[in-house]
């Protein structure tokens, strides 16, 4: 019998983490895949290393420097400080424009070099900062699109895309990785691994979602 086999988007913060360990649970055989896009808080592919090693799952990261040159935002930029909240009607200066379109393209081909079919990501639409490149639409709509491009059966699973932070630290919790997706992530834009810098949106977002699971799990 075949082995059944998946590829994780995998950054080294809490959601992919969470679905990284998703994945260990439904298939005999997990590869998880990396970007490096000069990213200022780049440590979190030290995380991602260090998880991939201690869990002993296939790990690779993939150049994806051109990035940096064509889309400029708070994430890359030196010059540029993470908006604490996005200006009425705009994205917020976090959102790097067409990061997941290219990470998911890159991502196929990989899986497909592999005889892989089956890819899974982090994104959520229910509790996220506003990108367009994480809702449902465009990931079935990219879905699609690659299945086309190159003539494969691509699934793209989105463990996380209707459930909010609350239940995402749940999720951890039921997997038994609570503790290291909380003390070995990195999810903060400004690169500070666990908890975070408290104060950009995104370890906001993390908190309030990890106070709120506490509460309600008592």
């Amino acid at each position: 019998m075949s082995k059944s086999k998946a590829v994780v988007v995998f950054s080294g913060g809490q959601d992919s983490t969470t679905c990284l360990f998703w994945a260990k649970k439904r298939y005999d055989e997990v590869i998880a895949v990396s970007f490096d896009y000069g990213q200022k808080h780049i440590k979190e592919l030290d995380c991602a290393k260090k998880i991939c090693k201690d869990h002993f799952i296939e790990h690779h990261i993939l150049d994806m420097s051109l990035l940096n040159q064509l889309a400029p935002n708070s994430l890359t930029r030196a010059d540029m400080e993470v908006e604490k909240e996005a200006k009425d009607g705009e994205l917020p200066n976090s959102f790097v424009e067409g990061r997941n379109m290219l990470f998911f393209t890159f991502v196929a081909i990989f899986a497909k070099g592999r005889g892989i079919k089956d890819i899974i990501t982090g994104v959520s639409q229910s509790d996220f900062s506003g990108y367009p490149d994480c809702r449902d639409i465009f990931v079935k709509s990219l879905n699609v699109s690659l299945n086309l491009a190159m003539d494969y059966e691509f699934i793209i699973s989105t463990p996380l895309m209707w459930i909010d932070k609350e239940a995402t630290w749940k999720m951890a919790y039921e997997l038994g990785v609570l503790d290291l997706v909380k003390n070995e992530t990195l999810t903060c834009y400004n690169g500070i691994v666990g908890d975070g810098c408290g104060e950009c949106p995104s370890c906001k977002l993390r908190q309030k979602g990890y106070d709120n699971f506490i509460r309600n799990n008592k």
